[in-house]
């Protein structure tokens, strides 16, 4: 399967990932072409990406500018047959391109194909199903993991397989999504033009889930304000203004309500996330933009 390996170029976002990316380039070393794209780090993400892979591209944003726009960067320097966007906190199972690359070949009107994401503890976790606006809006998820190859509405962005002719027929992200989000739109471009996402059961991938952003205030503000603005994006993109605005009002009383109760018992824990959710959720409905 060595073969399969020029066909790819591996894109993987960065921004203080100095912990977490040197295992995930190091399982990424045989592709054609390895390109991080650094979203402004103070730390030393790119002299570990450039120590661990010497012929690597790397691309130094001098500020962030989101998840999907720096994933653009890297699409758009790409020439192989297909491209592996891979989350710094993600690391391949060896055989988890070539199964990828294989099943892709199998099914040539895949346009996205997705390895199972599993823990570092090796339990499985959800990154695909039946689409965003189908999912329970309350509780936790309750799916079980398929046996086999299945075909989905939508697939994780942390790992994600494109056929680049396919990127170049819909586009990259949505430049307008700073975070969160861009993932959901992708796949329902993808779809809407004619492709199936498909997840391959016996491609593997290690995720620590949320390991690529160091847990500081301020990166849980950015995150949660994020989450929240780019919620109703996409709502008022594939379902109308009026149905972001219908979900938006009754979010925009409930954030406000929480943050100020949590103000005083939990201000840097809950408090702080529900004021950035009502402070995004807010930004979103006086139209102004995600960062």
């Amino acid at each position: 399967m060595t073969e399969i390996w020029p066909r790819v170029t591996v894109v993987v976002v960065t921004h203080f990932s100095a912990a977490v990316i040197r295992p995930c380039l190091a399982a990424a070393a045989k592709a054609a072409r390895v390109i991080v794209v650094d979203n402004a780090s103070g730390d030393d993400t790119r002299e570990i990406a450039r120590a661990t892979i010497p012929s690597a591209t790397v691309i130094a944003n001098t500020v962030g500018v989101g998840y999907g726009n720096a994933a653009n960067q890297g699409l758009a320097e790409a020439d192989t047959e297909f491209v592996l966007l891979l989350n710094p906190d993600a690391v391949l199972a060896p055989d988890c391109v070539p199964l990828l690359v294989a099943a892709a070949d199998r099914w040539p009107d895949a346009g996205v194909l997705a390895p199972a994401l599993r823990s570092p503890e090796g339990e499985w976790e959800v990154s695909h199903d039946v689409g965003l606006f189908a999912r329970p809006a309350l509780g936790p998820r309750t799916d079980s993991e398929p046996e086999g190859d299945i075909c989905a509405e939508y697939v994780s962005g942390a790992v994600m397989l494109i056929r680049r002719s396919v990127y170049q027929q819909v586009g990259g992200f949505d430049p307008a999504i700073f975070l969160y989000y861009e993932d959901d739109d992708f796949c329902m471009r993808v779809r809407q033009a004619g492709h199936a996402l498909v997840r391959v059961a016996a491609a593997v991938a290690s995720h620590l889930g949320g390991g690529s952003i160091p847990p500081t205030p301020e990166k849980r503000r950015e995150k949660f304000f994020a989450m929240a603005w780019s919620r109703l994006h996409i709502e008022a993109k594939w379902r109308g203004r009026a149905s972001a605005w219908r979900i938006g009002l009754p979010l925009l009383i409930r954030h406000g309500l929480k943050a100020a109760g949590y103000a005083v018992i939990d201000p840097g824990g809950k408090g702080l996330r529900d004021a950035a959710r009502f402070r995004g959720t807010l930004a979103w409905l006086s139209g102004r933009p995600s960062r």
